[in-house]
């Protein structure tokens, strides 16, 4: 048996301009879903998976004290929400660290790649097995494990590469890298490569790599070797693809959650809505009546 990852890189680097205005002065990971700063949504699904390390690959100090001072003890706050008796909002703010969980920085100067990303990444992680998520993606099973969680566990089982996927239409699939030589059984899907956004001719299934991911240690020595892909950038696929011809299997799970792309402010605006509505009630009573005053 494989022993699960202690630590998972989020790359939070990038200027996030599909977020603009709003992140002009303040990260993406910090726009809100359901009330919530998605960067907290990634943190929590580690901490649920047994995950107790956390990486921010950041761009400049602004970034970087953003995070930082998001995910420190703040005892002064704590102390006056305690005296006025504001309970709620007191759990809120102790729950955004989670029990025994680290932070670690790596800054990435260049904008060279997700791939690059992950590679500042390296010192810190050293000779660990490592998990990688984007911030952007959400997902949720408000009923069952958590996404990072599934995917340890088939980690754990299997090795090898283990990556969240999803299926999709053939025509769609020239947004995402899609799974080669894919083979099915049950949730899992195992294959023996990766294509980084083929051309509908070449696209050769209708499964996403989406992440998140869990990482053997060797992909890391492995990505100074990637060169530049077609999007002029170091990419993560490639990497994984190149292990995968050396020998390395993948293992594409079909996770039970459901996903909230926030990547774009429309996005975002949509998983807001639609996350809400699924999860108060009062919210969907509310909307019925007000849709009725709109037609």
């Amino acid at each position: 048996m494989n022993r699960k990852p202690e630590v998972c890189i989020l790359p939070v680097a990038g200027l996030s301009s599909r977020n603009l205005p709003t992140t002009k002065v303040l990260h993406k990971g910090f726009m809100t879903l359901n009330n919530l700063p998605v960067i907290q949504y990634a943190v929590n699904s580690c901490a649920e998976a047994g995950i107790n390390e956390i990486v921010f690959i950041y761009s400049d100090d602004a970034c970087k004290h953003m995070f930082k001072t998001y995910f420190e003890p703040t005892p002064d706050l704590e102390k006056r929400l305690e005296e006025a008796k504001k309970f709620e909002l007191l759990q809120a703010v102790k729950d955004i660290i989670p029990q025994n969980m680290k932070f670690s920085f790596a800054k990435q100067s260049e904008p060279k790649g997700n791939g690059h990303a992950i590679l500042m990444a390296a010192d810190v992680v050293g000779d660990r097995d490592f998990a990688v998520m984007w911030v952007d993606d959400v997902y949720l099973n408000p009923n069952g494990k958590g996404i990072m969680k599934q995917l340890c566990e088939v980690y754990e089982q299997k090795g090898g590469i283990v990556e969240n996927i999803m299926e999709c239409k053939r025509e769609d699939m020239v947004r995402y890298g899609a799974l080669i030589g894919a083979e099915r059984e049950g949730n899992i899907v195992k294959a023996t490569g990766l294509i980084e956004k083929p051309k509908l001719e070449e696209v050769p299934s209708n499964y996403a790599s989406m992440g998140p991911y869990i990482i053997p240690n060797e992909v890391m020595k492995i990505l100074p070797e990637v060169t530049k892909g077609s999007n002029g950038e170091i990419n993560l696929t490639d990497a994984l693809n190149l292990a995968a011809q050396r020998g390395m299997p993948i293992y594409g799970i079909l996770a039970d959650a459901k996903r909230y792309d926030c990547g774009t402010n429309a996005d975002l605006l949509k998983a807001n809505i639609k996350l809400a509505l699924e999860t108060n009630p009062k919210l969907r009573e509310y909307t019925r009546d007000l849709l009725k005053t709109l037609d």
